[in-house]
């Protein structure tokens, strides 16, 4: 007979998560570092260029690559930024300097508008004040597919000035909204029937985020880059404030938003066109929601008072004195919803995407900043200039092959802000070597900036979160983007420009 043998069971060591994990992916980094190491190493220093501003130059490429690849979180890539320039001495000799030279962007105002702005939207969540909009221009405009089309552009085009995250308002806030009307009408991916309505709402969810973008520079965070870096290349003669921005792109943001759902509904017309249901659906929900609680009132007249602010309001009617700076006025608004407790200490530690932004914006203005100091920028933008010159195209030709080149090269990137930094600096320059009004060639590339995210499922946050809920397919999705792309071209640059000459700007 065999003997029983006591088998004591070995308790295995708790395997850490983060024991053989690296906190990049390989491939991706390697390629970004490979980039970089060749430009400062393998390429000569070019003729006008000083060997400080070529390494700057390729850690930059070398970050933007990793960026592109999704080597790490752009925050965490900005960490590696900010140390890399602050070890080498690229702009600065003294480490003391140096370190100075690689935090000083944190100081920039334009920055904390953004962070602070990204912060005050979560109000609009926590509140539930952006799914009421949402529900409320549904109830009045959704008795025809057409109209709660109207109506999901409406509702975007108001959240748009306090919600700097283009993310949070197209896929956080509107997309729940449109998901549930077309589920009201059974159009769902998974049954095979999205063709009903879900595909169209999906593709006016998505492409009016792009244009209320192009709208305020609250309105997504890569606009106060926009701002910066056309003031930095024409010395602070062009500083586009809040109310300066607003009501450029008030006319053609108007025009192009009264032309996107029609256009899609062209394009892609939903089986379902008569939905007397939806507008009781949406009744219903606002029902759900009861009266106005407390949070959305408090939250609702802050976001009066920071429109009122923003747009200088207080200046027209008082004088000067009375101004307030736009960054300020966020803070304000913070400050009241923090008061008000409509917001909590915790809200905000917890508004991860405001302190990412905070640090990726810092270090990425950090580096174009000092790639335009050590003459980098002005010597391709030079580059650029000699190219184009040689066509013969006048300022006019010159500026357009400009903003297209800008624009569609957004096909080659995931991030907006990456593109921006990349590319819009030399870009403006070139343009104004050219001839271009240096006013109405930098609110051209402002709108391009926002314009570029219809192009692909991958252009900006919000898009793989609506392309990925299924309700249309990849060919779908580029076709419209590409549409809407020429359309919102023509429209900002034709209405655009007559609206800017109105103004006086060129």
């Amino acid at each position: 007979m065999a003997e029983k043998t006591d088998q004591k069971t070995v308790r295995q060591p708790a395997q850490d998560p983060a024991k053989d994990k690296l906190g990049f992916k390989l491939l991706p980094a390697g390629i970004a570092l490979a980039l970089a190491l060749l430009i400062a190493f393998a390429i000569p220093v070019p003729q006008g260029v000083t060997p400080r501003a070529w390494h700057l130059l390729a850690m930059f490429v070398g970050v933007i690559a990793a960026i592109i690849c999704k080597a790490m979180p752009i925050g965490a890539l900005s960490m590696v930024a900010i140390t890399l320039v602050a070890v080498t001495g690229v702009t600065a000799d003294v480490p003391e300097n140096a370190i100075k030279d690689a935090l000083s962007s944190f100081a920039n105002p334009l920055i904390w508008l953004i962070g602070a702005s990204i912060m005050i939207s979560r109000g609009l969540l926590k509140t539930g004040l952006g799914a009421r909009i949402g529900y409320f221009f549904i109830a009045l405009f959704g008795r025809k597919t057409l109209g709660i089309g109207y109506s999901l552009a409406l509702s975007e085009l108001l959240l748009a000035p306090v919600t700097p995250s283009n993310t949070a308002r197209a896929g956080g806030i509107i997309h729940p909204v449109m998901k549930a009307i077309a589920a009201s009408y059974d159009s769902d991916p998974e049954k095979g029937t999205q063709g009903r309505m879900g595909r169209y709402l999906a593709l006016v969810n998505y492409h009016g985020n792009p244009i209320s973008s192009a709208m305020f520079i609250t309105a997504t965070a890569p606009n106060p880059l926009v701002v910066d870096i056309v003031a930095k290349a024409t010395n602070s003669s062009i500083k586009l404030s809040w109310g300066t921005w607003a009501l450029a792109m008030l006319l053609p943001g108007l025009a192009a938003m009264l032309l996107m759902p029609l256009a899609l509904y062209w394009l892609y017309p939903p089986e379902i066109r008569e939905t007397p249901n939806a507008a009781a659906f949406a009744k219903e929900r606002l029902a759900e929601l009861g009266p106005m609680n407390r949070g959305e009132k408090i939250m609702l007249a802050i976001f009066a008072l920071l429109l009122a602010l923003w747009a200088g309001v207080p200046a027209h009617i008082g004088g000067p004195a009375w101004a307030v700076d736009a960054t300020a006025t966020a803070f304000i608004g913070l400050s009241l919803l923090l008061l008000t407790g409509v917001l909590s200490w915790e809200d905000v530690l917890k508004e991860k995407s405001a302190w990412d932004t905070i640090t990726w914006f810092a270090a990425l203005v950090m580096m174009a900043t000092f790639l335009n100091k050590l003459g980098l920028i002005a010597w391709f933008s030079h580059m650029l200039e000699g190219g184009i010159s040689h066509l013969g195209l006048g300022w006019a030709g010159a500026a357009s092959l400009l903003v297209l080149a800008y624009l569609y090269a957004h096909y080659m990137f995931a991030s907006t802000t990456a593109h921006i930094t990349a590319m819009l600096g030399a870009f403006y320059a070139a343009g104004i070597a050219l001839g271009a009004p240096p006013m109405l060639f930098a609110l051209l590339l402002a709108a391009a900036s926002s314009l570029m995210m219809t192009l692909t499922h991958y252009a900006t946050g919000s898009s793989p979160v609506i392309y990925g809920s299924g309700y249309t397919t990849l060919g779908e999705w580029w076709k419209a983007g590409f549409a809407m792309s020429v359309l919102n071209l023509l429209v900002f640059t034709l209405i655009g420009g007559v609206w800017w000459k109105a103004l006086g700007y060129w």
